[in-house]
């Protein structure tokens, strides 16, 4: 990714932008947790929370740094501690109308439960009509005690319930007979049932979505870091949320809901339908029973209205008979102007053909039909198309002969959403819309097998942009997801319906690409016309504010033929082809070749051997000197060398990529430190280096550590090293990241004695408005510039703003890599006066340097 730049010098005059503060973590809070026994959605266990909702507020709390303290407790009474306030947290609320004037919730449902009757063995409930009699297990004072109140009454049935504390209790209560079935939510019955003997029934009601609940109008913090996070962990499979799902038998939630869902739709409908052929029949017999049937129908009006389903009876001649206060509702009208109608005076154009076809299978051929009506839309303006669950069943008189159809059509367009929406979390990414690992990693096996079977090529293409992280660090997130958005949306300009173009992570593509040419060196001539166009899609200039940038892309390619048995290696072996086109200059592509994965088990070989050598301390630290213009030594430059066993020298070139990508540069770091601080107090009473500054280079990785200063300190008080004596080499990158907090370590440490070198200088984006905010001591022109500084006069101006810079700044400036004597004379007359390079002395160990400073005094002793 190339940054155009306004004009404030070549290299140095980059302005970066202010980026935002990392959130601020709550201070320690205590938060006490009202806990009932309700597995798996919560219980005690060890005295912490534990179950679903349990395990998902103790991540939450282990990110915001809350102290849980678990407070044990019956429902009823859980409930009126936290309306007194004291407790902080109840999990596992519904929020009722009336809980609402009583409690505050949070936002997003923490989960999503139905309410369920629980039989023992020789107990069959399919209907509300079968609880006649029976004695019900219900939490006292619960929504599902009210509800099924409010249910029996309407059907007048006889019923009697037994109040329990608690789900256990309920349980208990009909396992020793003195209930006959149990209410409870169906993940405590899925998980606790068979252990009293009890199975599900398949009345299923009230599905609720449960919350954590806090005292009213109080803890809105808690309820804000609750949305927070559950919003985050719904949107990532793998996340606590989903694990603590898994955990507990929750992430079978969708499939259960859907089976048990229906058929308890099912058997409602079933049960509605016998009514309503009770009631024709009744009204058959109005002579002899009329005052009974005139009650019936009041009873039965009043419970089909209710009913959260549209219910109807239709004739013969497919007009309406008889409707529910549902209907009134979902087709905008009043009930005078549906009773005699047809569908075609009610109903959009589009929703007729399936209506209809389904009526006359039930009308003219006595079908019983369950099945889905997608799409159905009234006459009124603006109203959304419905999808619903619709069952219809002939109405037949004394002699079998049909009158007509009654029917009941459940609303799941919400749930058919909210399915949907939990597909798209599951399967695509949030920022792009692209498919994600998951979808992806099942495309590229379906692609896979079509290859084979067609007998075609395939390819899969990693697509990674360069240097994103400095766009990231420069402008912040917010400019960094505009922009993968714009590299999505450009990319898919390119990209065939039949191809599948993913987001893999961060600012990671991958697309994988079917029906190339069988022909090995065809396929590859396509993929690198493929990839040259998307780099030239990628690099069209990004604007965001008053900057400019220029994206590219390094791209690495995999032919499905380059692949064994797992498809999947074909990502892996497309990563390395990426890696190798970075490795080139960037914004290039390049296909796999099997040396490549030679490359990564030569770089896994030098990891293990990192480690090794740190153990049986096989690194040694050389020293290179530092001169002034009187080619006085002023200082030391302490430089790691690498001897393992073989005795064949490692270059550093080769191992120091590798101890900063697999984070071992951090331990090596530290002995860096330490092994040069030693080296200070042995040379303390030294004749020529006792004084000698020694600089040490601190990588990003050692910097960004939060204890880093404490880390330079504690090996100074150890070793008891000067600290006016230790010089920390920093390079420009280390300054794009967390400029304010680099500044204040820095800060810190130089008030102790510990000085400060800007290492690679000019290779960067230095920020003039942040350079002369840091306490540094010296900028060190790289040697890059110092090189062709006699034949380039692009260096050569660079190296004089350096130095121009530097003392306006009152900054020493040293130039390294001076490696000729003309080299040396053009820098004295630019005004640079302290040097490095082969020319005043190659990197040689501590006995070396002292005897080549010796030999040296003796000879200038002598002349």
């Amino acid at each position: 990714m190339r940054l155009t730049l306004k004009p404030l010098s070549v290299i140095i005059a980059l302005s970066l932008a202010w980026l935002a503060g990392s959130p601020v973590a709550f201070a320690q809070q205590q938060v006490r947790v009202g806990v009932y026994e309700n597995p798996p959605k919560l219980r005690l266990a060890d005295g912490k929370p534990s179950g679903i909702f349990g395990d998902i507020l103790s991540s939450i709390a282990e990110r915001e740094d809350w102290q849980l303290t678990a407070v044990p407790c019956a429902w009823e009474q859980c409930l009126n501690m936290l309306r007194k306030g004291q407790i902080e947290l109840m999990p596992d609320v519904a929020a009722t109308p009336e809980r609402r004037h009583l409690f505050s919730f949070h936002q997003t449902p923490a989960l999503l439960a139905w309410s369920q009757i629980f039989t023992r063995a020789g107990i069959n409930v399919q209907s509300p009509m079968d609880l006649e009699g029976l004695a019900i297990a219900v939490l006292a004072n619960s929504v599902q005690q009210a509800y099924l109140r409010n249910l029996t009454s309407g059907f007048a049935v006889d019923v009697r319930f037994v109040e329990v504390n608690s789900l256990e209790e309920a349980f208990n209560a009909v396992q020793e007979g003195r209930a006959d079935v149990a209410v409870a939510n169906q993940l405590y019955g899925d998980f606790n049932g068979p252990r009293f003997g009890l199975a599900p029934a398949a009345l299923v009601f009230q599905p609720v979505e449960l919350f954590y609940a806090t005292p009213l109008n109080q803890q809105q913090q808690l309820r804000d870091r609750i949305d927070h996070w559950l919003n985050k962990w719904k949107g990532q499979p793998d996340s606590p949320y989903f694990e603590a799902l898994s955990r507990w038998g929750g992430g079978e939630q969708d499939s259960k809901v859907d089976n048990v869902l229906v058929w308890s739709l099912v058997g409602m409908a079933l049960a509605l339908l016998v009514a309503i052929s009770i009631v024709a029949l009744l009204r058959r017999q109005v002579a002899e029973k009329a005052g009974s049937l005139k009650e019936s129908e009041t009873y039965l009006s009043v419970l089909l209205s209710n009913v959260d389903s549209l219910i109807y009876v239709k004739g013969t001649d497919f007009r309406y008979r008889y409707i529910n206060q549902r209907v009134i509702e979902f087709l905008g009208r009043d009930k005078d102007e549906i009773i005699g109608r047809r569908d075609e005076d009610l109903l959009s154009e589009e929703s007729l053909l399936g209506v209809r076809d389904t009526d006359r299978r039930v009308i003219e051929n006595g079908e019983r039909i369950m099945e889905e009506e997608v799409g159905i839309g009234t006459l009124n303006d603006g109203s959304e198309p419905r999808t619903f669950l619709t069952v219809k069943q002939p109405l037949k008189d004394d002699d079998g002969a049909v009158i007509g159809l009654v029917g009941v059509s459940t609303d799941i367009t919400e749930k058919l959403k909210s399915e949907q929406r939990i597909h798209r979390l599951a399967f695509y990414d949030s920022l792009t819309g692209l498919p994600n690992q998951r979808l992806l990693l099942e495309r590229l096996q379906e692609a896979a097998d079509r290859v084979v079977r067609n007998e075609s090529q395939g390819a899969v293409l990693f697509i990674d942009l360069d240097n994103f992280r400095d766009l990231n660090d420069i402008l912040g997130h917010k400019a960094g997801d505009r922009l993968l958005e714009q590299v999505a949306e450009r990319m898919q300009l390119r990209v065939r319906e039949e191809d599948t173009l993913a987001r893999f992570g961060g600012d990671e593509f991958v697309l994988v690409v079917e029906g190339l040419e069988w022909d090995q060196e065809s396929a590859r001539e396509q993929v690198e016309q493929l990839a040259s166009d998307l780099r030239n899609l990628i690099k069209v200039p990004f604007h965001y504010d008053d900057h400019v940038f220029e994206p590219t892309a390094s791209i690495g390619a995999a032919l499905f033929s380059d692949a064994s048995e797992y498809p999947g290696d074909l990502i892996k072996w497309a990563e390395l082809a990426m890696y190798q086109a970075k490795v080139s200059g960037r914004n290039s592509s390049c296909f796999y070749e099997p040396s490549m994965q030679a490359e990564v088990h030569s770089r896994a070989r030098l990891e293990t051997g990192i480690r090794q050598g740190l153990e049986y301390e096989e690194f040694e630290l050389y020293y290179q000197p530092q001169f002034d213009a009187d080619v006085g030594l002023m200082g030391l430059e302490a430089l790691v060398r690498w001897c393992p066993p073989s005795g064949e020298m490692i270059s550093p070139a080769d191992f120091i990529p590798v101890a900063e990508s697999t984070g071992l540069i951090r331990p090596l770091g530290r002995w860096i430190l330490q092994e040069a601080c030693e080296q200070l107090v042995r040379w303390s009473d030294h004749p020529l280096l006792s004084g000698v500054r020694v600089s040490v280079n601190i990588s990003a990785q050692q910097l960004h550590e939060s204890g880093f200063v404490t880390e330079v300190l504690s090996v100074l008080e150890q070793t008891g090293a000067d600290p006016k004596l230790l010089k920390l080499e920093l390079t420009e990158t280390l300054l794009v990241r967390n400029v304010e907090e680099t500044i204040d370590k820095m800060t810190r440490l130089r008030e102790r004695g510990v000085s400060f070198s800007l290492d690679d200088f000019g290779t960067g984006y230095s920020s003039l408005t942040y350079l002369k905010r840091l306490p540094l001591h010296q900028l060190k022109i790289d040697q890059s510039f110092v090189r062709d500084l006699l034949s380039d006069e692009n260096d050569a101006a660079i190296i004089r703003t350096v130095v121009a810079l530097g003392e306006s700044l009152e900054l020493s400036v040293i130039a390294e890599g001076v490696e000729t004597q003309e080299q040396r004379e053009v820098l004295l007359s630019f005004g640079c006066h302290q040097f490095q390079g082969y020319l005043f002395g190659r990197p040689m160990p501590a006995d070396a340097l002292e005897a080549s400073l010796a030999e040296t005094s003796r000879s200038t002793d002598l002349s």
